[in-house]
């Protein structure tokens, strides 16, 4: 079974900030990031669920998925029939208290 990913405004943003802080520092560590998250969305086409739910008291319990990207991004996303609904891409040093808003 194929999965239809969509991946929120949000995230989109949040993608575009990660990879604009990191330009500033390398061009190519930019390129190679970006590239490497997208591949990762893309890899959720297939068994989404395979990634564990998001463990967290102050979130409701089994919403979120949690998938990490180079150990230092944090994708989290919903899987609703056949649909993988990417809600946020975060940095994994991120506190998690302003997903229950």
């Amino acid at each position: 079974m194929k999965y239809t990913v969509i991946v929120s405004d949000t995230a989109k943003r949040q993608i575009a900030s990660h990879v604009a802080f990191l330009a500033n520092v390398s061009k190519e560590a930019a390129k190679n990031t970006k590239n490497t998250i997208i591949e990762a969305l893309r890899s959720l086409e297939t068994m989404p669920g395979r990634y564990p739910f998001l463990d967290e008291d102050l979130l409701p319990k089994n919403k979120y998925h949690k998938m990490f990207v180079e150990s230092r991004y944090l994708i989290l996303y919903q899987v609703r029939d056949n649909v993988v609904l990417v809600d946020y891409i975060v940095d994994c040093r991120q506190e998690y208290e302003w997903l229950k808003d």
